[in-house]
């Protein structure tokens, strides 16, 4: 199962199907960035795409018969309208229409009684109604998708169809489980149903022929793991998107004084650029020693070109400067991106506020841990953001010990003029009133399964301090694969489907509220050991897209229970 391929093949289908010729290819605003992740503007090139549009911005009315157009739209009310209008008024020679989901019966009959002067040649349906992160995550660039506690109204259609298409493009009909006791993994669960049951036809896959059990479809809420997301990640990809934000591939660096012009904005494709791909889930210091390397390989071949002493040396030069060109781009590329990453990480302390976010995550040792958090919050080298999460983080772990207190760190904050409705709010968001399961390994001594595991991690030791935390998504995953019992926290909507004894082979994760890059090393890991994964989720998070997450879905809440929480941890009840 890989995303990007599937998104290429759709991709090449439409330009290979279009035929030879000069072509124009007409997008909106959303399958621009499905293209973009996938193929570079020279990739399009080389298959004859010469011109790029936007059906929803202003165009010109020039017509330019000696062109095709290739159109790729998502079928949405606006877009079908625009459409129309085009096609009333056609500008190039012939249509041919690809649409990124399902599009009713009713608009395609539209569609042809506006098109008068029969220039539609090709009219389908191409499932690609989701952005590619890499091959095993995407994301449908929903950020703040609830408020209330409750979906946004298009975020939630959104999801539907973004999930819908993901299935169609891999051909799955799952079992759809959702979490137990989330409204919102029920809703988006039984809209998927009802959308997978009335495009029965679609989704008729004839599998399991062999008797083996179906794909699983697993909804996941954000809420049952918010400590994941406040993490500083040191992991290369995660580490990229924590500290300078990637957003649909891209690093922008333009108000980043010290980057050179030309590196103001970067594409970081794991598709694209062979280094990145296997380097994305190197941790920080594995990556340093490897752009050594590739610096040291990259002057051996710039000493090389320096001999050109005969014809066959001008030969071997000229055959070989792309190659050596691109060399050179991607060095200068990384360790401009690395140059930033350690600024960045020596200026903020990082390393030191790293160590005991990972100790909190993993570890439960209030005294000492409350004692170093005083001390690094009121430190004016540690940045506000980085201490407001230290405090969230221990206000999580910490929410109903008998010395709790979440108050007097939050004083703090105050003190240096930092945000302090971002813990409450976060603790209405995710507190343990919310949260399903044993987030910070909170052992029954009922439940031996999970006192053994925990037991054997702990013996096992820690290799890097620094990456001591595994997100709860690789222990719910891992239970999936051993063929661990589901219900009752994960109830199936379609339980007609479930009768299976066998694990799924196959696994569609989304987490709404959100995911994050250090969830998709771990479904990578889990793909390398012979599994096989794809997660995606409404957006993709770092620690301050998360804040903005909480803060905007907690609007309109009433902060119950984070009230009784902070009166609990006041210093004066201590």
């Amino acid at each position: 199962m890989n995303l990007i391929s599937g998104i290429k093949l759709y991709i090449e289908k439409m330009c290979t199907e279009s035929g030879p010729g000069m072509k124009i290819i007409l997008l909106d605003k959303e399958t621009t960035s499905i293209i973009s992740m996938a193929f570079s503007q020279s990739d399009m090139l080389q298959r004859e795409v010469y011109l790029f549009e936007r059906l929803d911005s202003g165009r010109s009315n020039e017509r330019l018969k000696y062109l095709k157009c290739i159109v790729f739209i998502r079928p949405t009310k606006q877009n079908i309208q625009l459409l129309a209008n085009e096609l009333r008024n056609p500008k190039y020679s012939a249509y041919f229409i690809y649409f990124s989901n399902i599009i009713p019966r009713t608009d395609i009959k539209y569609l042809a009684e506006c098109d008068e002067s029969e220039s539609v040649r090709e009219v389908k349906e191409l499932y690609a109604d989701y952005l590619c992160v890499n091959p095993n995550l995407f994301s449908l660039n929903l950020p703040n998708c609830m408020t209330n506690l409750n979906w946004l109204p298009d975020s939630l259609t959104r999801s539907v169809q973004g999930i819908t298409a993901v299935l169609l493009s891999l051909k799955l009909n799952p079992v759809i489980r959702y979490r137990a006791g989330s409204q919102v993994a029920q809703l988006l669960a039984k809209l998927i149903y009802d959308q997978t049951t009335k495009e029965s036809t679609l989704f008729d896959f004839r599998g399991n022929v062999d008797g083996s059990a179906p794909p699983l479809l697993l909804l996941l809420d954000r809420r049952d793991d918010p400590v994941t997301p406040l993490l500083h990640q040191w992991s290369y990809q995660a580490m990229v998107h924590e500290l300078l934000n990637i957003r649909n591939n891209r690093v922008d660096l333009s108000e980043r004084s010290n980057v050179p012009k030309e590196f103001k904005e970067l594409v970081l494709s794991g598709d694209q650029d062979e280094f990145y791909g296997s380097n994305m889930y190197a941790n920080y210091g594995e990556i340093g020693s490897t752009i050594k390397q590739l610096m040291e390989e990259f002057q051996r071949k710039a000493n090389d070109h320096k001999k050109v002493e005969s014809i066959a040396d001008m030969k071997n030069f000229i055959e070989s400067y792309p190659q050596f060109k691109k060399m050179s781009g991607t060095v200068q590329k990384h360790l401009c991106i690395m140059g930033e990453l350690s600024s960045i990480s020596n200026k903020r302390n990082l390393f030191e506020v790293s160590e005991l976010e990972q100790e909190m995550a993993c570890k439960a040792e209030h005294s000492a841990q409350l004692q170093r958090i005083k001390k690094l919050i009121a430190d004016e080298r540690v940045h506000i953001d980085d201490a407001v999460k230290l405090v969230a983080l221990y206000a999580l772990r910490y929410e109903r010990h008998a010395n709790c207190d979440t108050s007097g760190l939050l004083q703090i904050i105050k003190t240096r003029g930092g945000n302090t409705q971002i813990v409450p709010a976060l603790i209405e968001y995710a507190g343990m009133h919310v949260r399903q399961g044993d987030l910070f390994n909170m052992m029954r001594i009922t439940d031996a399964v999970k006192l053994t595991r925990i037991l054997i991690k702990g013996l096992k030791g820690v290799e890097n301090v620094f990456t001591q935390h595994t997100p709860l998504l690789k222990e719910t995953l891992e239970d999936v694969f051993k063929g661990r019992e589901l219900d009752p926290m994960y109830p199936a909507i379609n339980s007609e489907l479930v009768p299976y004894r066998r694990p799924p082979q196959e696994v569609v994760v989304f987490i709404i509220g959100g995911v994050t890059y250090e969830e998709a090393f771990a479904v990578h890991q889990l793909n390398n050991a012979g599994y096989r994964v794809i997660l995606g989720g409404t957006t993709v998070h770092n620690s301050q897209s998360f804040i903005n997450e909480v803060l905007a879905a907690t609007i309109g809440t009433q902060f119950k229970h984070t009230k009784s929480m902070l009166k609990y941890c006041s210093p004066d009840n201590l």
